[in-house]
C-alpha cells in the first residue's frame, strides 16, 4: 500500500467515481439532448429528471451514513489518544475546535499530537494548516 501523505490522502472508490457517475452523466446528457431534439420531449424530459434524481440520491446516500459514522469514530479516537497521551479528558477542550480541525488531528503521530493541539488552540489553525504542520504523517488507510 502506498505511504499516505498530505499530497495523496484523498481516496477514490473506482466503481463509484469512475464507472457509476460517468455512466450516469452520459445517460443524463443523452436524455437532455433527446429532450430537445426529438418529438417526444415530455418522456425524455421525465427521463432526464429521473437521472438527475438518481445522481443526487446516490451521492447523498453514499456519503451521509458512512461519513456520519466515521466522524463519530474519529472523535472517539481523538478522545482516547488525548487521554492516553496527556491523562486529561479531551471533552474539556473539544468544543473549541471545528470538525475540520478535529479531523486533521487524526493524521498526526503521537509525538506531534499534543503539540499540534496546543498550537491549534493558540494560533487558531484551520484543518488544512494543521495537516500541513504534520511532519511525520500518520496515514488513515481505513476511511471511507
Amino acid at each position: 500500500m502506498k505511504v499516505q501523505s498530505y499530497q495523496n490522502h484523498i481516496r477514490f472508490y473506482s466503481p463509484h467515481h469512475f464507472i457509476y457517475y460517468p455512466v450516469l452523466i452520459v445517460f443524463l446528457a443523452l436524455s437532455i439532448y433527446f429532450t430537445f431534439t426529438t418529438t417526444q420531449q415530455l418522456i425524455w424530459g421525465f427521463i432526464a429528471v429521473l437521472f438527475i434524481f438518481l445522481f443526487c440520491l446516490a451521492y447523498m446516500l453514499r456519503q451521509h451514513y458512512a461519513l456520519t459514522l466515521q466522524n463519530r469514530i474519529i472523535k472517539l479516537e481523538l478522545r482516547y489518544r488525548y487521554f492516553a497521551l496527556s491523562g486529561n479528558r479531551f471533552e474539556s477542550i473539544e468544543h473549541k475546535f471545528t470538525d475540520d480541525q478535529l479531523f486533521a488531528f487524526r493524521f498526526a503521530p503521537d509525538n506531534e499530537f499534543l503539540g499540534l493541539i496546543e498550537r491549534a488552540l493558540e494560533e487558531n489553525l484551520d484543518g488544512d494548516a494543521i495537516k500541513k504542520e504534520i511532519k511525520y504523517w500518520k496515514g488513515d488507510y481505513n476511511r471511507v
